[in-house]
């Protein structure tokens, strides 16, 4: 819900943004005010970095995805390892089939329904454990894009640096793009913290 919010606000700041910059005109120098948007005596800069060149190629990225890949096999393993220890239990209950009694049958469906739930409570927790674990490194790695960006920003003085999306983002011109700074900068603070 957070997410929808913060989404729309970007995508409503966007359309004012270009709202005022095809209200108030281009300025001839392109290069130095054209990302510059003025409204009543203010003005201010927006820039954009591509989402989706950072996820290819920001490093720690890539090893983050690693990690999670790792852990999602590891937990895929240890749950089939439960399916076989059961399908193990139905098998040798089955062998015993038509030498149990009652009783016995009772009690082996019951064990192997308890088995059951207990495989569909291990899948519940496992993937709990691998979607916490994934929004906590996605978190670290929009605090680390933040932090970057805001020394970056330090002498560029832009107001709004945006995510663009292919969903979210209709048209943008190049001129504002800043993905190639932001990779550099990402990938060197990631191999001087490695």
């Amino acid at each position: 819900m957070k997410n929808s919010l913060l989404g729309i606000n970007i995508v409503l700041a966007m359309a004012v943004a270009v709202l005022f910059y095809f209200q108030f005109g281009r300025k001839n120098n392109v290069a130095s005010a054209a990302n510059t948007f003025h409204q009543n005596g203010v003005s201010f800069k927006i820039a954009y970095f591509e989402m989706d060149s950072v996820e290819n190629n920001y490093e720690y990225l890539k090893d983050v995805r690693n990690v999670l890949r790792q852990m999602e096999q590891q937990k895929s393993n240890e749950l089939a390892e439960l399916r076989n220890q059961n399908k193990a239990k139905l098998q040798a209950y089955q062998k015993k089939g038509s030498n149990m009694n009652q009783e016995e049958i009772a009690r082996a469906n019951d064990e192997l329904m308890r088995l059951e739930n207990e495989l569909k409570t291990q899948e519940q927790i496992k993937m709990g454990e691998l979607q916490d674990e994934s929004l906590k490194k996605m978190q670290q790695i929009k605090m680390k894009i933040e932090d970057f960006l805001k020394l970056y920003n330090k002498d560029k003085n832009y107001a709004y640096i945006l995510s663009s999306s292919s969903n979210i983002i209709y048209y943008k011109d190049s001129t504002y793009n800043i993905t190639t700074d932001l990779i550099s900068g990402l990938n060197a603070a990631y191999k001087k913290n490695k």
